[in-house]
């Protein structure tokens, strides 16, 4: 085991520094789709959080548990019903979606937007009660009162957007179903991984496997840096 572990790290250093074509386009895909897929997730809801933190409306029990329902959702569920959506056909069939990049991002993006969504609803609403009140008495704006309520709950905000990246990036079953895993088009380092280990090759996916988590390690460390700075923390550990 240790063996076939070090065998697959010496594979992964010499896949990235060799600059294998194949290896660089799977990588590639990977971040463009995990990339828009996370920021379609942000686009639509971090805002909905924030809506849902600050507003009473009929109904919105139901809304928050169907949001808290889809943070737990099963990915081969939304890609079974997005294949659904976007098969030949299917009510979206004519765009002529599947089996590409974009029905992944998709697939991806409903996988996200509950996680994103609440995560930033429990971000706001951990801020004090009377935060909204006392903005609104000093003749803010609704965009002021926002913009204000996003400074504040900003660390719990970028934590929901951590979280959506790495519901994303560690997805295959949504993205082998509506994607189909089709070299230079829809081939990702999850699936290239699953489709390597079923076809034996140990030491190529866990090659690949070395890869994906440096890739997420990078993209989350660069993410957890604008946190924690953000937060005002330097690199001794103190805060300001």
């Amino acid at each position: 085991m240790v063996e076939a572990v070090w065998r697959g790290l010496v594979q992964a250093f010499r896949l990235l520094f060799t600059l294998d074509p194949e290896v660089l386009e799977i990588v590639y895909l990977t971040l463009k789709v995990c990339g828009l897929a996370t920021v379609i997730s942000v686009i639509i809801g971090v805002p909905l959080g924030i809506f849902l933190a600050l507003k009473e409306f009929p109904g919105r029990r139901l809304v928050v548990s169907l949001v808290n329902t889809g943070m737990g959702l099963p990915p081969v569920v939304v890609g079974l019903w997005v294949s659904f959506l976007l098969w030949r056909s299917g009510p979206l069939g004519r765009l002529g979606l599947i089996y590409t990049p974009t029905a992944m991002v998709i697939a991806q993006a409903f996988i996200a937007t509950p996680m994103v969504t609440g995560l930033s609803m429990a971000a706001v609403q951990q801020l004090p009660a009377k935060l909204q009140a006392q903005i609104m008495a000093m003749g803010a704006s609704p965009w002021q009162l926002y913009w204000t309520i996003i400074r504040e709950a900003r660390l719990g905000l970028l934590a929901a957007v951590i979280a959506g990246f790495g519901a994303v990036v560690s997805e295959v079953g949504a993205a082998s179903m509506v994607g189909g895993n089709i070299m230079h088009h829809t081939r990702v380092l999850t699936t290239a991984t699953v489709m390597e280990v079923s076809r034996g090759h140990f030491d190529l996916a866990m090659a690949l496997g070395f890869i994906l988590l440096g890739l997420a390690f990078s993209i989350t460390a660069f993410l957890t840096f604008l946190q924690q700075k953000a937060r005002g923390v330097p690199g001794n550990g103190r805060v300001k």
